[in-house]
């Protein structure tokens, strides 16, 4: 216990009254001295070249606010024994009318023409196929029904009979797609996307059609990644074409697109350099090893009543390419505080090449320990005599 109690004194006593110091040794080795400057140089090289000109660690950044608004031009025209010839225009083909940040266009549907609500077969699979009333069970209505099963088992066509349901008759018929897609003249469309942005940190607001823009311009111009790259207009079948995608296949079955608008904006430089660059790609899943419900569709109806008020509708299967506009980017400007930090911790990093190099000074070179006698001194307390050292009793 006497024993273990000195040493606690001895330890309390040492930290309590002694004290180090940094002690400069000069080396005069080549290797060493040529490590030291190497290290250093990395360093410096890794804090101008990456910090301060590759990220801009001297700017505060800014991610950006924006809003999108689209409008869709273009004529098609078809033939059709169900419609005969019809023109096609916006009103037809863009459905809805105006959607957030995105446009949805019709390239093929299936029309079901003058439905009424009343009794009619159901369509013939494994679950509706019947030969008497007793395979049709009253008020059943499946997940993929198309109505309300009466109980009847009547005849479908010459050959099969199926479960009649009460429904908008006919019921839809989706099994033939037409092909090529009905408005495969969609690939001419256009559509103008205008779009505003707006950094708040820096108050800075800039919109796509840019200030050089004229109205006359706008109403010939069409974009092109090469000649035409700040035309806000742009022809959807040159936008799947440049996301590396067929037009004609993709409208068969319908799909989603992105139109990216990227603003990264260096602040620091004139205003008319933020300008947006534009780039596409396909979104939907079109991996040919799982092609399971493919592309993109939906239904909707046009309703009409006749004179004596009975009410008919005509169902649409639509089939098309939902275009989405993404914008992204981010703004920088210089800011004394993120300097002050980058160059703080540049000058902070030097302190690695020391540390680096008493490692291999003091750990692997040969001459060791020659090098920690000349690094590290000792020094007793000049008034208690230079003989005396701690934990020895008078």
């Amino acid at each position: 216990m006497a024993g273990g109690g000195c040493s606690c004194c001895v330890q309390l006593y040492g930290f309590l009254f002694e004290y180090d110091t940094p002690r400069i040794v000069l080396i005069k080795s080549r290797k060493v001295g040529l490590m030291n400057r190497l290290v250093q140089l990395c360093i410096l090289a890794y804090v101008i070249g990456w910090v301060f000109v590759w990220e801009k660690g001297y700017q505060e950044f800014d991610s950006v606010v924006s809003s999108v608004t689209t409008k869709v031009k273009g004529i098609a025209v078809t033939n059709t024994s169900d419609l005969g010839v019809r023109i096609w225009d916006v009103a037809d083909y863009i459905i809805p009318a105006q959607a957030e940040n995105a446009f949805f266009v019709i390239t093929n549907l299936i029309l079901t023409q003058n439905q009424t609500q009343s009794r009619c077969p159901e369509l013939p699979d494994k679950k509706t196929i019947c030969k008497s009333n007793d395979d049709c069970k009253k008020d059943f209505a499946g997940t993929h029904s198309n109505g309300i099963q009466t109980g009847n088992c009547v005849p479908y066509n010459r050959d099969v009979s199926t479960c009649e349901v009460y429904t908008w008759c006919p019921v839809e018929n989706d099994t033939f797609l037409p092909e090529p897609a009905v408005l495969k003249d969609a690939e001419n469309f256009t559509v103008l996307v205008k779009n505003n942005i707006w950094y708040p940190k820096f108050g800075f607001t800039k919109r796509n059609i840019l200030p050089n823009i004229t109205a006359d311009y706008l109403k010939n111009c069409q974009y092109s990644r090469t000649a035409d790259p700040f035309c806000p207009i742009f022809r959807l079948g040159q936008v799947v074409k440049d996301s590396q995608q067929d037009f004609q296949e993709m409208a068969i079955q319908g799909g989603v697109m992105a139109i990216q608008i990227n603003w990264d904006c260096d602040l620091d430089r004139r205003a008319a350099n933020c300008v947006p660059k534009y780039t596409f790609r396909r979104l939907d899943n079109r991996e040919s090893d799982h092609n399971v419900s493919p592309g993109y569709n939906f239904r909707f109806a046009k309703y009409y009543k006749d004179a004596s008020g009975q009410e008919s509708r005509t169902l649409i299967k639509a089939y098309g390419i939902r275009f989405d506009v993404l914008v992204f980017g981010t703004a920088g400007k210089f800011d004394i505080i993120p300097t002050m930090i980058n160059i703080g911790s540049g000058l902070a990093l030097f302190g690695v090449a020391t540390v680096l190099c008493d490692i291999i000074v003091l750990y692997f070179m040969k001459k060791k320990n020659y090098y920690r006698e000349k690094k590290y001194k000792y020094v007793d307390d000049y008034e208690l005599g230079s003989s005396e050292s701690y934990g020895t009793g008078s």
